[in-house]
């Protein structure tokens, strides 16, 4: 089964909620992935007005035209 991120919701604090393909729903914690980066290019979504600008693209969460993606299974399991 291939598994598609349908709805992503941002809920404040660096949190994401996700409803995926197969009905399962996560809140994703992303603030310690971003305080723990090396990348300037991913630093700069510490400022939360950029962070909340992602959109869904062919059933994954991007920023910026592909700038910071993840997985979707990595999404899926409640892991980034």
């Amino acid at each position: 089964m291939v598994i598609s991120i349908i709805k992503a919701k941002y809920i404040g604090e660096y949190r994401i909620h996700f409803l995926f393909s197969d009905g399962v729903e996560k809140t994703i914690d992303f603030s310690g992935y971003l305080m723990n980066a090396r990348n300037s290019m991913t630093k700069k979504y510490l400022d939360k007005k950029l962070f909340e600008k992602f959109t869904i693209n062919y059933g994954d969460i991007v920023w910026n035209d592909f700038e910071m993606c993840f997985p979707i299974w990595n999404l899926h399991e409640g892991e980034i």
